[in-house]
């Protein structure tokens, strides 16, 4: 047994090397696109000593390149590199290629299409944008014993070939073990291996990413903000994502992207979260002390609503947000802020509100009816290739979970915005790992309104 423990573990060595084998570690792909900018991802390996990337407008032969040349440190243990682009043409498509140390890497797939501009000309165009939580890699050596967690990973290959405006990446996008969350190389080590699975590239490639945490890709399980590494862990964050920005005062990774007519509010449901354990009332009263989002998260949330012109707003947190009938991690759970943030609702009259969330390895919507307001809808969807967790006890028979809205198996979500001025309709199709629909749910924009 000893010598099967050490064969499985040179194979995972080799395995980690073999996706290293180039300068080109993982990626190239194009994130933080707007009407005007766009930034490129990738790693190099510790030999590289110069990055850049070439890009112009696609199908015009007689144009130039232009190039950004890389700045920062490389050469270190871990080398994710971005770029930026900027002074592009609005709705227009660009082709890109790298240099890398003077060989220059291209691909047909190298493109990315900058954000029309449509607000006063015409009507808030149509979309269709990618989702989904838990994604989990095996490696035999450092994952616990038994049966593998991570299951089929063709799901990725499934949603790369799905045309949509980007994908949104709900959490747990990355699992670190025990041996990854005692120390940040830990942490670079488990992100750094699962970004440059093979089998994510196309997916990478295909579409912008946006990317929230959960616990796993944060830290320990259900970590908060006692974790001793939580400042680190947001450093790794930021370099192997390419969200607008992270946080406030160097603290968070809460942020905010538009899409046409839809805004998503990406909280941080991890750095300022008290311990579940955390009293959650005091004499009969709701605790202040115990926190979700914090105060400073909190009154940024708060006031993005009220600033926020969209027909959808979509709050998308790593941990469900309405349903009570779970024992596992949810907002509503630390009553004080939850309560805070449904009668701000209300009061604010903030109109096109509902809740994306991942975690629970299983999908499904929970609705949620609240004196004076709307019915508040929690999309939850997961898992991507976790192992898939089944509802049991009180959650078998919840009453808040909308009726045939239940997916217990891998899939993604496929979410559609339509229809014309006033008649918005948001639609969700789970999607299996190899394509198939497994269930769906649409809610218009007239249901989220209050009576007037």
């Amino acid at each position: 047994m000893k010598f099967l423990g050490w064969i499985i573990g040179m194979f995972c060595v080799w395995h980690a090397g073999a996706q290293s084998a180039g300068p080109l570690v993982s990626g190239p792909w194009a994130g933080n696109v707007t009407s005007r900018t766009a930034m490129i991802w990738l790693e190099v390996n510790q030999q590289t000593e110069k990055v850049s990337v070439r890009y112009k407008k696609q199908y015009h032969p007689a144009d130039s390149f232009k190039t950004v040349e890389y700045r920062g440190a490389l050469q270190n243990a871990f080398n994710p590199v971005k770029l930026e682009m900027n002074g592009l043409d609005f709705n227009t498509t660009y082709q890109y290629e790298l240099v890398i140390d003077g060989i220059t890497l291209n691909d047909a797939g190298y493109t990315f299409t900058t954000l029309d501009l449509w607000k006063y000309r015409k009507p808030a165009p149509d979309f269709t944008f990618l989702t989904g939580s838990c994604a989990y890699f095996n490696e035999p050596v450092y994952d616990r014993p038994g049966r593998p967690y991570g299951s089929d990973s063709t799901i990725f290959k499934t949603m790369s070939e799905i045309p949509a405006a980007f994908n949104l990446w709900l959490g747990d996008s990355w699992y670190t073990r025990e041996v990854d969350f005692s120390s940040p190389w830990g942490m670079n080590y488990r992100v750094a291996l699962d970004r440059s699975r093979p089998i994510l590239q196309p997916l990478l490639k295909a579409m912008p990413q946006y990317f929230i945490w959960d616990d796993h890709d944060y830290g320990p399980n259900d970590a908060g903000k006692s974790f001793i590494h939580k400042q680190e862990s947001r450093d790794i964050f930021k370099n192997y994502t390419l969200n607008p920005s992270y946080g406030s005062d160097g603290k968070g990774i809460y942020t905010q992207i538009s899409y046409s007519d839809v805004d998503i509010f990406m909280t941080d449901n991890r750095y300022f979260r008290s311990d579940g354990r955390y009293p959650d009332s005091i004499h009969g009263k709701p605790n202040p002390d115990k926190t979700y989002f914090g105060k400073e998260q909190m009154e940024w949330l708060k006031n993005a609503l009220l600033h926020s012109r969209a027909t959808f707003k979509i709050i998308a947190s790593g941990s469900q947000m309405l349903n009570f009938a779970t024992s596992y991690d949810c907002m509503c759970h630390y009553s004080y802020e939850f309560y805070e943030l449904i009668q701000f609702i209300r009061n604010a009259k903030v109109e096109g509100v509902l809740f994306l969330t991942g975690d629970r390895h299983h999908s499904e919507v929970i609705q949620f009816n609240h004196e004076g307001l709307y019915t508040l809808y929690d999309i939850t969807v997961s898992p991507l290739t976790a192992g898939v967790g089944r509802v049991r006890g009180n959650e078998l028979n919840n009453p808040q979970r909308v009726e045939g809205k239940l997916v217990e198996a891998h899939n993604f979500g496929k979410i559609t915005i339509t229809g014309k001025k006033d008649e918005r309709e948001l639609r969700i199709d789970f999607m299996g790992t190899y394509g198939a629909k497994l269930g769906s749910f649409s809610v218009s924009e007239k249901q989220l309104k209050f009576n007037r």
